[in-house]
């Protein structure tokens, strides 16, 4: 087993009755492959997103990556990055601060945080805003942030929930082929949620589609 491997996962939100999200899934994403979830509202595929990352504890089934099983792992020991549709951004720290907190976290020295800083940010377009407290941006900019925020530490597993959804159609569509090519370039497994077609072209290598709580053909 290499890269992403989830067997039969299922996912079920308590309710009365409850709610089974997803419906006994296989994904697999090989080394370096970005993978689009591609489904309209409703259908699971964030809830698999979350269950893949370790947010959400499925009810039964396994996440692993390369032949290690990691469905017990907590999330901050997976080497996954995650982008949510909301940023979740530090309010009280500057963009570059918010950028830089995982590589500070892991012990990554000043000069080498600071490197790598200034070359997201300059990637996703916000040049010379490190400086800058998130509170000032607006909202497409601040997604552009947590952006740049996830991809810092290189994690071996980048995964994206509706990334672009808050930007402008010209923007989305620049920042998608951005992201396309760090990730090609880094080496960096994608696993890419999107109810937009056109995005997921242009982000995948392979668009998979969900219903239901199903992938469906």
């Amino acid at each position: 087993m290499s890269g992403l491997e989830a067997r039969g996962i299922r996912v079920v939100y308590p309710g009365r009755p409850p709610v089974e999200a997803v419906r006994g899934v296989d994904l697999s994403v090989a080394p370096g492959e970005i993978l689009a979830l591609l489904g309209p509202s409703g259908c699971g595929k964030s809830s698999l997103l979350s269950a893949v990352v370790g947010i959400v504890e499925p009810a039964s089934g396994t996440v692993g990556w390369d032949g290690r099983d990691l469905t017990r792992v907590p999330v901050h020991r997976r080497s996954f990055g995650m982008v949510f549709q909301d940023g979740q951004l530090f309010p009280h720290l500057s963009v570059g601060a918010n950028v830089a907190f995982g590589l500070r976290m892991a012990g990554v020295a000043r000069g080498e945080r600071e490197t790598r800083v200034a070359e997201l940010l300059a990637t996703v377009g916000l040049d010379g805003y490190a400086d800058r407290g998130v509170t000032e941006l607006s909202g497409g900019q601040r997604q552009r942030v947590a952006l740049a925020r996830s991809l810092a530490p290189r994690p071996r597993l980048l995964a994206l929930d509706e990334p672009l959804s808050s930007l402008d159609a010209e923007l989305r569509t620049r920042l998608a082929v951005d992201v396309r090519d760090i990730l090609r370039a880094e080496g960096t497994t994608g696993l890419v949620v999107t109810h937009d077609p056109a995005e997921a072209e242009v982000m995948a290598d392979r668009v998979v589609r969900m219903a239901d709580g199903l992938l469906i053909p």
